[in-house]
């Protein structure tokens, strides 16, 4: 790790914050400072900025070849290969998630970079466009839209950082990225994998502080071209009208509010039923709930309801909790105190609202922000707790009897990120999927996703997508080139031709300027001596 409180990184240069401040970051399972990180401000941003731009206009990282920006990708995948354990371990106890888990994160970051070097070599050629004549060269090319704002959240801090940081490198962009000042410090440790790998000075800054100072500068400063964040809808908005007033390019993930349907055919076995309620588990407790994709809404066929929601209360009563990196704990605690009176406080109206408690809804005794995971029967849309993003181990029930009630029901919610359908009928698979209102549908599945896939969401979850060929063309912008391999007079306007009596063309032009609809000239006439 960077040296304590020197955690920005501008232009080459590690440094404190300007104004001396710091930050402890809090160990969630017992509840101590481990670590300090430079608290930055507008300054510090501004600084970072000008670096961002400095590099992007007359740096180095803009004009590298596209196979030398992918071979530096992926020379920065096999630094995450070589240092898996450490930084696996970083981000379980920074974030208080499993060690298994932060060390699948970490596979997944390799995973990220490789595939976006693969992508932008296969898709960096110019595209052909036939102008409709053999006097015209036409092509389509992409460029790097410039200086990119990432800022990220505090639940999968590297990943998400990866989700962002390797298609703009892909692109030629040059960044400056703000991670959560909760989780901050997997994303210092990537930053220097990128410096190790041979990136130029200038192309990554990081600026550690709070969103509303570092976010907000980030979101409205005028040198910046894009912003990606991925974070709250209340946050997220800000964001998106403080882009707008700068006209920028914007990408929002904003959560999700996410349907786990299940149809009493998928339960029609054992081995069909002990599949399906271990899976509505993890996609509701996985990380503690605090996952923008969780199945937090588990919608489940009425005459399965009672046997499905009583195999699933009592597993969940047995899930192991502890810090992440002991042997044989399966859920970390919540990443803060807030967080977890906010988890609190919608069980607490839950019950208040009618819901029936099957299982946690208690802190266990001991240190550090735990909480059980909660099972929450009878639950219907009236209550916040099934309408509103908990991002807390907290497992709502709902039912339905017929298949057109389940569509509903999954798609009554202002959020579209993500949602699944369990069920043995192929053909019932299919028509479910397809009329979910969600960017990612899984079937008799939940939470793999693909690199080469594209994330995000409909509605509220946000605008444009991450990872996939599109993840790539949000941080592109496409420029027509057009060359006349044989330019003449348009003979637009009288008095630029005479015929000979002196008179141009019937409207001023020449028949020989006419343009057919694509804006190719069509030289239906030979040209006249």
């Amino acid at each position: 790790m960077t040296a304590a409180q020197q955690t920005i990184h501008v232009g080459g240069e590690w440094r404190a914050a300007l104004s001396g401040d710091a930050r402890r970051i809090i160990d969630p399972a017992d509840s101590t400072a481990f670590a300090v990180v430079a608290e930055g401000g507008v300054r510090d941003t501004d600084d970072a900025v000008a670096a961002a731009r400095a590099a992007f206009d007359a740096g180095a990282w803009p004009r590298t070849p596209v196979a030398e920006r992918a071979a530096l990708l992926r020379r920065v995948a096999d630094r995450l290969e070589r240092d898996r354990e450490r930084i696996g371990a970083l981000e379980s106890r920074d974030a208080g998630k499993t060690l298994e888990e932060g060390r699948t994160d970490v596979d997944c970051v390799r995973d990220a970079f490789r595939y976006f070097a693969d992508l932008v070599e296969k898709e960096s050629a110019e595209r052909v466009v036939d102008a409709g004549s053999p006097d015209v060269h036409s092509v389509v090319v992409h460029e790097p839209v410039g200086v990119c704002a990432l800022i990220t959240p505090w639940n999968y801090p590297i990943l998400q950082a990866s989700w962002k940081i390797a298609p703009a490198l892909a692109a030629g962009n040059t960044f400056v990225i703000k991670p959560s000042e909760i989780t901050p410090l997997s994303t210092v440790a990537l930053v220097e994998l990128l410096l190790e790998a041979g990136l130029p000075l200038g192309a990554a800054n990081i600026v550690t502080g709070p969103g509303h100072t570092v976010g907000a500068r980030l979101a409205e400063h005028p040198d910046v071209d894009l912003i990606s964040f991925t974070g709250g809808l209340v946050s997220g908005t800000k964001v998106a009208r403080a882009a707008a007033e700068g006209v920028k390019k914007v990408a929002l993930e904003l959560g999700g509010k996410n349907p786990n349907i299940v149809f009493a055919d998928a339960c029609a076995t054992p081995e069909g039923f002990d599949t399906a309620v271990d899976q509505a588990l993890n996609a509701a407790f996985i990380h503690s709930g605090q996952v923008c994709s969780a199945g937090s809404r588990l919608i489940v066929e009425e005459p399965l309801r009672d046997r499905f929601v009583a195999e699933l209360s009592r597993r969940a009563e047995l899930i192991r909790l502890g810090r992440g990196t002991d042997p044989g704990v399966e859920c970390g605690p919540l990443v803060s105190a807030a967080q977890r009176v906010r988890t609190e406080e919608y069980v607490a109206s839950a019950l208040a609202e009618g819901a029936v408690l099957r299982a946690g809804g208690v802190r266990p005794d001991g240190p550090g922000f735990f909480y059980r995971p909660t099972v929450l029967d009878r639950c219907h849309r009236g209550m916040r707790v099934v309408r509103e993003e908990v991002f807390g181990p907290v497992l709502t029930v709902e039912t339905f009897r017929t298949e057109e009630e389940a569509v509903a029901l999954g798609n009554d919610t202002e959020y579209g990120l993500a949602g699944a359908v369990w069920t043995a009928d192929e053909e019932r698979a299919g028509r479910v999927a397809g009329l979910l209102r969600h960017g990612t549908v899984w079937i008799n599945d939940f939470h793999p996703y693909l690199p080469q896939a594209e994330w995000g969401g409909f509605g509220k979850s946000g605008i444009g997508r991450e990872l996939g060929p599109t993840g790539l063309a949000e941080y592109r912008e496409a420029k027509h080139v057009y060359r006349n391999l044989a330019p003449r007079p348009v003979r637009w306007f009288a008095g630029g031709h005479d015929d000979g009596g002196g008179q141009a063309d019937a409207g001023g032009q020449d028949d020989g300027g006419a343009r057919n609809d694509g804006g190719a000239r069509n030289e239906r006439h030979e040209e006249r001596a």
